[in-house]
């Protein structure tokens, strides 16, 4: 399964990209919107790297690992996916 490390170093590298993207916006409203990208990739990397640990080693401390870092993946994703609507909006409204 090749899918799932593509998706772990995208989502890696997309979470350094809005690190930097941070520091070189000014708008505090820009910083937020791209804070909450941010945490959306690190969600997604902590996510599908537990299901990729899982796959790889097939273990049951792989298991328990993996179903720790899945669901602390999908409380972030939860959490980031909300915090981008919210702010993708408010850029709307003030930028429209």
């Amino acid at each position: 399964m090749f899918i799932f490390p593509i998706i772990i170093v995208l989502s890696a590298v997309l979470y350094v990209y809005y690190k930097v993207a941070i520091l070189k916006s000014e708008d505090g409203l820009t910083q937020a919107y791209f804070n909450g990208k941010s945490r959306l990739c690190l969600g997604s990397l902590v996510f599908f790297f537990g299901i990729n640990q899982y796959i790889f080693y097939q273990t049951r401390i792989s298991l328990f690992i993996g179903i720790i870092f899945v669901l602390l993946g999908g409380f972030l994703l939860y959490d980031a996916v909300k915090e981008v609507k919210h702010y993708r909006n408010e850029w709307k409204r003030l930028n429209a």
